[in-house]
């Protein structure tokens, strides 16, 4: 253990697999896509999504389930699993030493395809006076604060799809400098909005293998042809391993290393040759005090778009030249952008408790351009200590984590 590591004390997830870390862990390793006929989405282009059976109003109740947004809701609930995982008190700790970071990408589009319909009927008087308030990107990490009493800093990030990666280093930084003692960090959204398929489609991001929805997420396939639709929320509870340790809490890891980098290329596709997601890597080993020979397992990116995976593959190639084991968990779950961060973080550090790295759905036709060590098929044991997250995003936005054992 080095003087920077984080503990990871708690988690909580809410995805496409169930809500909680059991549902999504055995979903995981089930490596079967989830992805199915979306009745949000129909008669759209692209009508299939991986969606999930979270109940906001079973959850929360009807009247603040009313209240909030979805991203919102399946944040609160990710958090509240976290803070029980950990062993927290929430009325027992120091409310202004518990930091709050959630990312998302951008402002929920739930309720807007609605503002919209009734604006371009002549009804503006019908658009919600809550619209905004409800959807824009900082809600998440508010309503965390809100509902667990958490007084201290309360940040939104948004770095795209590497959201909720880079609020997990964000939310490390303020443990180690001493801003906090306890840190909620993660990411959380719902792509499955109508106005967001049609956008990505138009952009020829997303699968269009509508005829077969579960296969359609193939990260690293020859035959993918982009990604599909997901929602969900990953967070993690963070604190100094003294900090653990004096009110006996047991860390499921640490998190030893962090970095981040843009590629400053161009505005959606990202640097060819994975020049700054080799950077990302680099700089979060370097921060871990690491080398890329002690690395044993990768958590990909992993879209299946084909420029996206053909540079993550580049990436790894330039840090770790034969790179270790690797998987997708996309390829389940599907791409919740800003949420995925954070949900793989959590799959990162079940990976390196359990010793056992989950398959990759979809995985029928390697992309022989991509000589990756892709565990598929059948979650594979391993001997892991060190286990690398990638998340990356629009902007040329990359972010990195390093965990290892407690």
């Amino acid at each position: 253990m080095s003087k920077g590591d984080v503990a990871v004390t708690g988690l909580g997830l809410v995805t496409p697999a169930g809500t909680g870390v059991a549902a999504t862990w055995e979903g995981l390793l089930a490596g079967r896509s989830l992805a199915a006929r979306d009745p949000l989405l129909a008669g759209l282009a692209v009508d299939f999504s991986c969606a999930s059976d979270f109940d906001a109003a079973g959850a929360l109740g009807r009247r603040p389930a009313a209240r909030l947004e979805r991203f919102s809701a399946m944040a609160l609930i990710a958090a509240r699993e976290a803070v029980a995982d950990a062993g927290l008190d929430t009325t027992a700790w120091d409310p202004l030493r518990v930091a709050v970071v959630i990312g998302a990408s951008s402002a929920s589009m739930e309720h807007y395809d609605q503002a919209f319909a009734w604006m371009a009927a002549g009804r503006p008087d019908r658009v919600s006076p809550m619209a905004i308030m409800r959807s824009i990107p900082n809600m998440p990490a508010g309503e965390v604060g809100l509902d667990l009493g958490a007084r201290g800093p309360n940040l939104a990030v948004s770095t795209a799809c590497a959201s909720g990666a880079t609020a997990i280093g964000v939310a490390r930084d303020l443990v180690r400098a001493g801003s906090c003692d306890i840190a909620l960090a993660g990411g959380s959204e719902s792509l499955r909005a109508r106005s967001t398929a049609v956008g990505f489609h138009q952009m020829r991001a997303l699968s269009t293998r509508g005829h077969d929805p579960e296969g359609a997420s193939r990260p690293f396939d020859a035959d993918r042809d982009g990604f599909v639709l997901g929602e969900g929320a990953g967070v993690l509870v963070l604190e100094r391993p003294a900090h653990a340790r004096a009110r006996g809490a047991r860390p499921r890891a640490l998190l030893r290393g962090y970095g981040a980098s843009c590629d400053a290329h161009h505005t959606v596709a990202p640097h060819p040759d994975g020049r700054g997601a080799a950077d990302a890597l680099h700089a979060a080993l370097a921060d871990a005090g690491l080398t890329p020979g002690d690395v044993g397992h990768v958590n990909a990116h992993g879209t299946a778009t084909k420029i996206n995976d053909l540079t993550e593959y580049r990436a790894l190639a330039r840090v770790f030249g034969t790179p270790p084991p690797v998987t997708a968990p996309k390829s389940v779950l599907g791409h919740s952008a800003g949420g995925s961060g954070g949900i793989e973080a959590a799959c990162a550090v079940l990976t390196l408790q359990h010793q056992l790295i989950p398959p990759t759905a979809n995985l029928d036709n390697p992309d022989p351009g991509l000589p990756l060590d892709i565990v598929r098929k059948a979650p594979r044991r391993a001997r892991l200590t060190t286990v690398v997250s990638n998340s990356f995003g629009f902007g040329g936005q990359n972010a990195v984590l390093v965990f290892g054992p407690a």
